[in-house]
């Protein structure tokens, strides 16, 4: 697989019951190409994660995929509140969902973590009041 595989998808904002179609799909496709079980593992969470969080807090946002030989790059991004403290965001348990997203059994306050932990490299960009954007790299 010589090129780059470029996936793109919206993020809807307004349906929980929708949230994770995007990482479900790439999730296949990296099936599909051949990627070891424990690198689709790794997107997967990661994707996941970045896609929930922009259910639960920004009403949604954008998820961009590049897929070659030896990496996956998964770039997020929402035009939500943004994150007023990174380093507390990224703090496992911290959570600023309502408590009907909690009541949900979303909310836990991993997602940033997750999103770090499965990644080779993370970097998470925020500005309150214009959004975020997270750029994930799982290298294959």
């Amino acid at each position: 697989m010589g090129e780059i595989l470029k996936l793109h998808f919206d993020v809807d904002g307004d349906d929980f019951t929708s949230a994770g179609e995007a990482s479900a799909e790439v999730k296949k496709k990296l099936r599909l190409l051949g990627y070891s079980p424990e690198t689709v593992r790794r997107v997967s969470i990661a994707m996941y994660e970045g896609e929930i969080n922009m259910v639960i807090h920004a009403g949604g946002g954008v998820a961009d995929v590049e897929i070659s030989e030896d990496c996956i790059k998964i770039v997020l991004e929402d035009h939500g509140p943004g994150i007023e403290n990174i380093e507390l965001a990224m703090s496992e348990g911290y959570s600023t969902a309502a408590d009907a997203v909690r009541s949900l059994g979303f909310g836990a306050g991993m997602g940033i973590p997750n999103m770090k932990r499965y990644t080779d490299s993370f970097n998470l960009e925020s500005t309150v009041g214009v959004g975020t954007k997270v750029t994930l790299v799982i290298n294959t």
